[in-house]
């Protein structure tokens, strides 16, 4: 092995056994009493990689190309079916969420017992625990079995400890999306600072802005094979074009077969909900997003029963997180939206309460609602 690299995969590949009972004809579905076959399925076909020391790697693909399977692969909690994959130096892995820890014990007792399976003593241990709860922010639950800990809260711990285990290589798939915005920020904002350092990292992400930002290198994974190795943010612009082509094609399918639905997204940005107004307030800001998969579908945002106009906006930051699931279909200078008005003017749409309403909702041609958001302004007299 290249003494430079921290991954190296050779001509590997990985089929896994489908176990199957489904007949080939009428006849043996009717008639013949079939045993269970074992079908064999190819996610990952005659890979070549290398990862060089120091290196910070994301894995895109969409679902089911094979991305999470070379990751495990990597950790070696499964081996490849040909070909081989090697790996030097330390690892440590952030894959599913209560990997590693024991579910009766505490947060505390979870930190010594993942952390020496790492290869840590209890002294090395001793020495960090401290660091390792403060970064959780988990201080008040440390001593509370982590079968009563949410998803967010798994994540914490498990991140917390996967830093601090002296790792050379860090493997993280996108355990990062569970939790907060602001532990998500604080996770990301520690690999920027690792991945300034000699650790190599490779991650699986949804989020193209984040790979963007964090990732000197982004390989694409498509239908088990690698399509794209190179600058980020190359590889990502040429799998969005890859995606609009089959989201596109996914659909042209669906409709044929009849089983086409609509999906869609809204959100109101502002004003945040219960935002306080009166009779000196002469302006109020309106802006959102909103995203569908139909092209003949259309926004609209009302303040109480009232339709307004709004004018587009570019959106860069909705594109990049939704870009892979409606590339096709969506176009980043025009999904967000935006409005000035005079609230004093809809004080007739205000209920006894002194609430105003202000929706937006993504509407099908038949008048179908398929996306809605809402915020309440207060009025005061």
């Amino acid at each position: 092995m290249d003494k430079e690299n921290a991954i190296e995969v050779r001509e590997m590949s990985k089929t896994f056994k489908v176990q199957s009972d489904r007949a080939n004809s009428l006849k043996a579905l009717l008639v013949v009493k079939r045993k269970n076959r074992v079908e064999q399925h190819e996610v990952l076909k005659n890979i070549n990689l290398d990862i060089k020391k120091g290196e910070t790697v994301a894995l895109i693909g969409t679902n089911g190309s094979g991305k999470s399977t070379l990751l495990k692969l990597m950790t070696k909690i499964i081996y490849p079916t040909e070909g081989t994959i090697k790996t030097q130096g330390k690892l440590t892995s952030l894959l599913e969420l209560g990997a590693g820890f024991h579910p009766d014990f505490s947060g505390r007792e979870n930190i010594y017992f993942n952390a020496s399976i790492f290869g840590l003593t209890k002294k090395e241990i001793d020495k960090r625990i401290d660091s390792i709860i403060e970064f959780s922010e988990l201080e008040a639950f440390i001593d509370e079995p982590i079968r009563t800990y949410s998803s967010g809260m798994y994540m914490r711990l498990a991140f917390s400890v996967a830093i601090n285990v002296d790792a050379e290589i860090l493997l993280i798939d996108e355990i990062l999306a569970v939790g907060d915005q602001h532990f998500q920020d604080k996770c990301y904002a520690k690999l920027s600072e690792l991945s300034a350092s000699d650790k190599t990292i490779v991650i699986v992400s949804h989020s193209l802005d984040v790979v963007k930002k964090l990732c000197s290198r982004a390989i694409w994974v498509y239908k088990g094979s690698i399509r794209l190795d190179g600058a980020p943010a190359y590889v990502i612009s040429e799998y969005l074009k890859q995606s609009a082509i089959d989201n596109k094609e996914k659909k042209k399918e669906a409709i044929k077969l009849g089983t086409a639905e609509s999906r869609g997204a809204t959100f109101i940005d502002k004003p945040i909900d219960f935002t306080y107004v009166n009779e000196n307030t002469k302006e109020l800001k309106i802006s959102g997003w909103s995203i569908s998969d139909n092209p003949n579908s259309h926004c609209e945002v009302c303040i109480g029963k009232t339709l307004i106009a709004t004018n587009p906006e570019s959106r860069k930051d909705v594109f990049e997180v939704y870009a892979q699931d409606y590339a096709g279909f969506i176009d980043v200078d025009t999904i967000g939206w935006y409005a000035t008005v005079d609230p004093n003017d809809f004080r007739d749409q205000v209920d006894e309460a002194g609430n105003l309403y202000i929706t937006s909702k993504v509407i099908l041609e038949d008048g179908k609602v398929i996306a809605e958001a809402k915020v309440t302004v207060f009025v005061e007299d």
